[in-house]
């Protein structure tokens, strides 16, 4: 069994600017996410949650600091092998889905596969074992605007776990969805990390953030506190809050 963290966060600062407009959204931040293991990260807007989860899944570069996906260090990668690193390791869950209208489902989920080089027809295979996981192998020909929310998110959801990802980020994936659609998209990502997966959901919802294994509290840019599953979500958010 590798005990490797799949995410690995050493010393990481992100300053936006220069000079006396100089903005200092992260500052050291050292934070591991292990296999199978969902990580919550709370704070008050402003904090740094999306700059950090930005930084984990390589959509932006820390001012200092090292980023490791998988055992890969990403501060010594070219563009295209970073854009690489991102395809083969890391998936990314927005709020408003992102998912592209004039493509099906399984044209969706499969995208990812076929920049990497794989065929249609193997693609379009795995897309379904994705959409499958996630409860809508029936929708594989659907498009976006025939969908409910919930099920875009499903569907965004599969593609961003599609082929052997190991980290998935998602950030307030269930913003724009009512309570129940809430409930069952943050089970798919429970049960994803359950198979092995790591996991960081940025979340300002103390209900959202006790499905977690732990919560990460941030405050200006800085780890303020830690604490397990266990916790209450009043006691969340009276952390949040302090």
């Amino acid at each position: 069994m590798n005990d490797t963290p799949i995410l690995q966060m050493r010393g990481v600062t992100r300053v936006h600017g220069t000079g006396p407009q100089a903005v200092h959204a992260l500052r050291g931040i050292d934070l591991d996410v292990a296999r199978g293991e969902l990580v919550a990260v709370m704070g008050p807007s402003g904090s740094g949650k999306s700059t950090l989860l930005n930084l984990a899944s390589a959509l932006d570069s820390p001012t200092q600091g090292t980023v490791i996906v998988d055992g890969v260090d990403l501060g010594g990668l070219t563009p295209a092998q970073i854009a690489r690193v991102r395809r083969r390791k890391i998936g990314v869950v927005f709020q408003d889905f992102n998912l592209i209208p004039s493509l099906t489902a399984g044209e969706n989920v499969s995208l990812p596969l076929e920049l990497d080089g794989c065929s249609v027809r193997d693609a379009r295979v795995e897309a379904l074992k994705g959409l499958d996981s996630v409860g809508l192998s029936e929708l594989i020909d659907r498009y976006p605007d025939a969908m409910s929310g919930g099920q875009q998110q499903r569907v965004a959801i599969a593609r961003a776990l599609v082929g052997d990802r190991c980290l998935v980020a998602a950030d307030e994936p269930t913003g724009a969805l009512d309570t129940q659609t809430g409930e069952e998209v943050l089970r798919v990502l429970r049960d994803r990390c359950d198979d092995g997966a790591g996991g960081l959901l940025v979340t300002h919802d103390a209900r959202h953030a006790a499905w977690a294994d732990r919560v990460v509290f941030l405050r200006d840019g800085e780890v303020v506190d830690s604490t397990g599953a266990a916790a209450e979500p009043e006691d969340l958010l009276r952390e949040v809050r302090a």
